[in-house]
């Protein structure tokens, strides 16, 4: 075979091999596209195991989160304010809400117990008797911070505040709130 019939040969098995890696490629495009388009367009599922399934973005007006047995145990939705989280217990009773500016915790019969809210005064605690009635409070506001307790009716009977000036003060109420001692 002489030197210009080999390399007429090797011209046509690279011309041979460049066709079949244009076809090669093109099918793996075609494979690409198809994967890209199924996984774009196609069925997805929401709370699918071990993340196959996840969605990029749910939107809706409310969640509520369910046990097993179909049971509410949370729910999740828009107030006047912004969102409110709801936590209930075993037998559904609200026992925790979370909302803008307020976490609330309540007690096996439903009654708010204690409360941290952030208003336009500062922030502030509420701590509360199993009749409902604010027996302490902490807050910080304006003036400085102050903490608050009352007796069985609700009425202040010890208040300590501290000002921004480096002032404190002691005072204690009689049942009718009128003071009876103060020490600034």
């Amino acid at each position: 075979m002489t030197t210009d019939e080999r390399i007429e040969n090797l011209e046509k098995g690279l011309a041979s091999a460049r066709r079949l890696n244009r076809w090669l490629l093109a099918a793996v495009g075609l494979a690409l596209g198809v994967w890209i388009l199924a996984g774009t367009f196609g069925p997805r599922t929401a709370g699918a195991e071990g993340g196959a399934g996840v969605l990029d973005k749910v939107r809706a007006k409310n969640f509520v989160l369910v046990d097993d047995a179909g049971k509410s145990c949370a729910l999740l939705a828009p107030t006047k304010k912004g969102a409110g989280l709801i936590l209930l217990d075993a037998e559904g009773k609200t026992r925790a809400m979370l909302s803008v500016g307020a976490l609330g915790l309540y007690d096996a019969d439903g009654k708010t117990r204690a409360m941290l809210s952030v208003g336009a005064d500062g922030p502030g605690l509420g701590l509360f008797d199993e009749a409902g009635k604010t027996r302490a409070g902490l807050s910080v506001g304006a003036h400085g911070p102050g903490l608050y307790l009352a007796d069985e009716n609700g009425t202040g009977r010890v208040g300590l505040t501290a000002t921004k000036v480096g002032g404190a003060a002691l005072d204690v109420f009689d049942a009718a709130g009128r003071t009876v001692w103060r020490a600034p």
